[in-house]
């Protein structure tokens, strides 16, 4: 007997990879080749450099760059340490390794050293004509061949100010990969029982990352990523690769225990389970290149990469698992591990059913406590305190830490905590109504009677006179919160006070005042991204489910989940509850963009399982117009796959949580958390309790609207 036909494109393109499972295969390993070598060949660049034009940091910096262009000047510190005496006593070997170090290519000039008090430990500036970024990890083998005369001669030698765009190791998360796809393989095992079953979604997903991974490098060919970008859009693709290939083979594997031949098994589950990947999968996009709108290339284009690699596992989940179902087809439950392996239900008195009967008799008692989980994870939220991560939350030992902490330890002009992070001010003279000395002396007083300036260099006019420089050395460290408040009076007060009534600006430049003006426009339009993403997703599943409330239900719960994420962030690194467990030695901000990246990324994640259970209880909706009933059967036949891809999605991106990249830590373990909230509090406490209170009125659309949405159904 034939197949019985299943309409639509989704299930007529998954009956075709079933039944040309071997072309659909080799399609795709021939696409991961070509994507590979093309990365290869584009010789893609990675750059954390952000430019902010309209901003104070930015105005002084153009300002330097015309006055005084050697001070504006790519740089980095060179640090020496003598563990006895002082450096003083290695003069020679220093001197050769100065003039070393001015030979190097792109060197342009490398400063008289400036020793601390003790005479223990020296640095010199190194002045470059290229980017830093441009000069490749490569570049620190150079470095260490021209301070080789200060180690022979018993000085220690470190990198740091912008040189850690040099001498820092490329991230390499090959063994967070690893660990994640091996804890996935056991999730995988005992959730299901079955090995060919488990292997499928594994195989298929890592296919699908390589492939995206390729993309991502080709693109980055042309545009600059940040250097977490690869990173996140692994992390993202592989979590999300692995759990649409699970929802497909649960499916699958269901429709056979319901005796389907294997082909229209496949193409049964690419029209129901398909859709669904497919609205989830562009619920992902949508939120993440939504980041385009906070006018800021650094973050919208990690939102690219991300989607890229979203795109291609949907494109996987949609022909190459069906391929692959296909190609295994009744033998996937061969291999097990349990007498009977199980897929979505296990029949009407099941624990899942008996859960679900559990909260439609109570659904006050869980929406209350779910609701209060929630709002204590969310407490530390309240104290948020957004920042940059510096060289002082490097590994211990590094080189960038080791110079971090001699030069914060030393004291004496030029060293001190403050003087990792110093604050260049530019004074634009040119328009000025007062002669130049009285505005040079007005500043210096005004800095001399502000609290929080360690120290600073006398106030001078360039040469061509049209603007006058100081260098500020505040007493506390960059990413300390007193050093911003810091940048915050000499801006907002000091300055101006200073300069009232003579014509002349003020301008904070350096990278300290830099990423203080990237932290305060970051938080300028995380409303407009956060706006932006609610408004889309609420149409996108208005017009799918048909719905107004549903939508509206499942916004403000991810605005819950997200609160929450938030504020387990602030308690790890903030507060410094995980220290220890993510080798840091000391609590941290929370990295100025990672409130956003987070909130599209949780958000877009959230829905994905949001989709899954909504669509199995629109279907039993549609089927019965019984919303107790289908609330029920759409919990207790989604509970399971859930349950386990959930689980499995926080093991990868908790496994990332040993990357030597804290930015990348931040973003693991909020996600694994926000993965954990949703997939429990949310998806199987709120959501159904919400709707069993709902009741008929889940399913209300106006006529009107219901006319003119188009025709979408996951």
């Amino acid at each position: 007997m034939n197949p019985a036909p299943v309409p639509g494109g989704l299930g007529r393109l998954g009956g075709f990879c079933a039944r040309h499972p071997a072309t659909v295969i080799a399609a795709w390993l021939l696409v991961l080749v070509a994507a590979l070598v093309g990365r290869h060949l584009a010789a893609p660049t990675f750059s954390d450099q952000v430019s902010l034009p309209g901003t104070a940091s930015h105005a002084g910096t153009d300002l330097l760059a015309t006055s005084l262009p050697q001070a504006g000047r790519p740089s980095g510190k060179v640090v020496f340490h003598a563990g006895s005496g002082t450096v003083a006593d290695q003069r020679s070997a220093l001197d050769r390794t100065l003039a070393d170090l001015r030979d190097l290519p792109h060197v342009t000039a490398a400063s008289a050293p400036v020793t601390s008090d003790d005479g223990r430990t020296a640095y010199t500036t190194v002045s470059f004509d290229e980017q830093l970024k441009n000069l490749g990890h490569d570049y620190t083998g150079r470095l260490d061949t021209a301070t080789e005369p200060a180690r022979a001669a018993g000085l220690g030698v470190a990198y740091g100010g912008d040189l850690e765009q040099v001498v820092r190791e490329p991230a390499d998360d090959k063994l967070s990969e690893s660990v994640g796809v091996v804890t996935a393989l056991v999730i995988l095992l005992l959730a299901f029982g079955s090995v060919l079953a488990a292997l499928l979604p594994l195989a298929t997903a890592l296919i699908s990352v390589g492939v995206g991974l390729g993309v991502v490098g080709i693109v980055a060919g042309t545009l600059s990523f940040a250097t977490s970008a690869t990173t996140l859009a692994g992390m993202i693709g592989l979590g999300v690769g692995i759990d649409y290939a699970l929802f497909l083979t649960t499916r699958f594997r269901q429709d056979l225990m319901d005796g389907r031949d294997p082909v229209e098994a496949a193409a049964r589950t690419a029209h129901t389970s398909g859709r669904a990947v497919l609205i989830a999968a562009l619920t992902v996009a949508v939120a993440m290149l939504s980041l385009y709108a906070c006018g800021l290339s650094f973050i919208g284009k990690i939102g690219l990469a991300a989607t890229l690699a979203v795109i291609v596992t949907a494109a996987a989940a949609l022909t190459l698992v069906p391929a692959a179902l296909g190609l295994v087809g009744g033998h996937i439950d061969r291999l097990r591990l349990r007498r009977r392996p199980v897929a979505e239900s296990g029949g009407a008195r099941d624990g899942r059913h008996r859960y679900a009967e559990l909260v439609s008799r109570r659904p006050w008692t869980f929406l209350a406590v779910g609701l209060a989980i929630l709002g204590v994870c969310s407490v530390p939220l309240l104290s948020m305190r957004l920042g940059h991560v510096d060289a002082g939350a490097d590994r211990p030992g590094s080189s960038t830490r080791t110079a971090y902490d001699w030069i914060a330890h030393a004291d004496g002009q030029g060293f001190g905590a403050g003087a990792n992070g110093p604050v260049v001010t530019v004074v634009d003279v040119s328009h000025a109504r007062t002669p130049v000395d009285r505005i040079s002396n007005d500043v210096t007083a005004a800095l001399k009677d502000t609290h929080g300036v360690a120290s600073f260099t006398p106030v001078k006019p360039s040469a061509d006179g049209k603007i006058l420089v100081t260098t500020i050395t505040p007493t506390t460290g960059p990413q300390d919160a007193a050093t911003g408040a810091l940048l915050d009076t000499l801006s907002g007060r000091t300055l101006p006070k200073a300069l009232d009534g003579t014509g002349a600006a003020a301008y904070l430049t350096g990278s300290v005042a830099g990423q203080a003006d990237f932290r305060d426009t970051i938080g300028e339009r995380l409303p407009i991204v956060i706006g932006i993403v609610l408004v889309l997703a609420f149409l996108l599943l208005m017009t799918v489910f048909r719905s107004v409330v549903i939508p509206l239900k499942a916004v403000v719960l991810n605005l819950f989940t997200t609160a929450a994420s938030y504020g387990v962030l602030v308690a790890v690194f903030q507060w410094g509850w995980g220290d220890s467990l993510l080798g840091l030695s000391e609590p941290v901000p929370i990295e100025s963009y990672v409130p956003m990246m987070m909130f599209a990324i949780v958000f877009g994640l959230s829905m994905d399982y949001e989709i899954f259970l909504l669509s199995r209880i629109a279907e039993a909706w549609h089927r019965t117009g019984d919303n107790r009933l289908a609330v029920g059967e759409g919990l207790s036949a989604t509970a399971r796959v859930i349950s386990a891809a959930a689980f499995i999605m926080t093991a990868v991106f908790l496994s990332f949580t040993s990357s030597p990249t804290v930015v990348v830590k931040m973003l693991a373990l909020g996600l694994a958390i926000s993965v954990i909230v949703d997939a429990t509090v949310v998806r199987l406490v709120l959501v159904p309790s919400a709707m069993f209170l709902m009741g008929r009125a889940n399913w209300w659309l106006p006529r009107r609207l219901d006319r003119v949405l188009p025709r979408l159904h996951a």
